[in-house]
């Protein structure tokens, strides 16, 4: 059942009593009255979300009522009716914050859907404040954002984990947060105060891989002109994060199970080994286990990184993560940019919800910073997201409170979001549904979507 305060304001009797009754058995929390001072004094001592109150009235009327709710309740959302309606009149309201225009005679179920959108609205903007101050909650005090129950296992583990000095091999697909899985580790280690450095084994050739790593000492080479420090001695007292540790060539294993082992380095031209304290954290995407038995991963040094694993879970398993990972891409890019855009849209969150995301966390931030160097207002629309994220949202057949959608629900959300993208342009509308003008405005009728 739909939940909200509801305040119903005309001078007809007969009306009032209509609507308090459908209203109530809407489920909504209603107060009535036939004066519109007395609707004046309620939005003195309280709020209500959603006032529907007549235009005309004597003494005060909707207007006087719109502008108290917008000086004592700006986030009220008011809807008028009235009897004598214009488009100037119409026009007027809106301008002045009106949330809908409703002329009589009305129908209920017109009045019903009206209101029940108009509390989807405030329950929209109450989620992006409740998102919002989750993200600033999660400001400063950790790395990784999630609600997930999984993740928070993890993190968990983590935590736990962290003090220990043990060496951690941190799996998962890639763009799930593996690297910031490792920062956190770092963080709450007692290396926090010591250097957190990360390689990637994938990005060097296995010469320079080992340049990075070992250093080497002047006059080792040609050019060689100074000692070079590698990230095995700079990361001494700290953590070396070892990303996409699988591309690591045999002979490279090999090195750095010795250094695992005798806890020493030895850099390229140089006599004597370097002592080293680092505490060694890898990731990969890829089926470590298989690897070493097709042989092309060392066993030994497989056991050696793999002391705790932690899997990091793909966003498909975490949908509930989705709104708060966005808010928290929305703010950090809204910044960067210098933009107003503070909200994403109902329905642009349903089908980011709805998505599989292959790309996980870093696919997600991606498609947000899109929506926000495109946004021309304060609100991440459904138009903002990527073309094919869109398409997706109307091919997919999706359940409905536990049940599968009939064919006339699908088709009504189908008509519905063309009649978006065309702006609401009824006859570019028929043309892209591929019918003639008269059959969609029949449709429009069955499916009450004519406004």
């Amino acid at each position: 059942m739909p939940s909200g305060k509801l305040l119903i304001v005309d001078d007809e009797k007969i009306a009032v009593k209509n609507l308090e009754h459908v209203l109530k058995k809407e489920g909504y929390e209603v107060t009535a009255t036939q004066s519109g001072a007395n609707a004046l004094a309620y939005l003195d001592k309280q709020q209500f979300d959603v006032v529907l109150t007549d235009l005309r009235m004597e003494k005060v009327d909707g207007l006087q009522i719109l502008k108290k709710c917008r000086e004592n309740w700006p986030d009220t959302e008011v809807i008028l009716i009235t009897g004598y309606a214009t488009l100037e009149s119409a026009v007027d309201a809106m301008k002045q914050g009106a949330f809908y225009y409703i002329a009589k005679p009305f129908r209920l179920d017109e009045v019903r859907k009206v209101v029940a959108e108009a509390m989807e609205k405030i329950s929209l903007r109450r989620e992006n404040c409740a998102l919002r101050e989750q993200v600033e909650s999660f400001q400063g005090k950790v790395r990784i954002i999630t609600q997930d129950g999984e993740m928070q296992r993890l993190l968990d583990m983590s935590r736990q984990i962290a003090p220990t000095d043990c060496n951690v091999l941190i799996t998962g697909e890639s763009g799930t947060g593996k690297e910031l899985f490792a920062q956190d580790l770092h963080h709450h280690s007692r290396r926090a105060a010591g250097q957190f450095l990360a390689v990637n084994c994938g990005a060097f050739n296995e010469e320079l891989l080992a340049n990075e790593m070992f250093g080497h000492a002047k006059g080792a080479f040609t050019g060689a002109a100074t000692d070079k420090k590698g990230l095995l001695v700079a990361a001494d007292g700290g953590t070396l994060f070892l990303d996409e540790i699988t591309e690591m060539s045999q002979s490279m294993q090999v090195k750095l199970l010795r250094v695992i082992q005798e806890r020493e380095v030895l850099p390229l031209g140089a006599t004597a080994p370097v002592k080293v304290d680092v505490r060694f954290v890898a990731a990969t995407n890829r089926d470590m286990q298989d690897m070493v038995k097709q042989g092309q991963f060392r066993q030994d040094l497989y056991f050696r990184l793999n002391v705790v694993n932690l899997q990091v879970p793909p966003l498909s398993r975490r949908r509930e993560d989705v709104p708060l990972l966005a808010y928290h891409f929305l703010k950090k890019c809204a910044a960067r940019m210098g933009k107003p855009v503070t909200e994403i849209s109902a329905e642009a969150l349903t089908i980011l919800k709805a998505y599989d995301f292959p790309g996980n966390v870093r696919e997600l931030e991606n498609i947000i910073e899109r929506g926000v160097a495109i946004a021309t207002g304060d609100i991440i629309e459904s138009a903002y997201l990527p073309d094919d994220l869109r398409e997706l949202a109307i091919r997919t057949f999706r359940k409905k409170e536990g049940r599968l959608p009939s064919l006339e629900e699908q088709e009504r959300d189908y008509i519905r979001w063309v009649l978006q993208e065309a702006g609401g342009n009824q006859t570019l509308a028929a043309q892209t549904l591929g019918i003639d003008r008269v059959s969609l405005w029949r449709k429009l009728k069955r499916y009450q979507l004519e406004q």
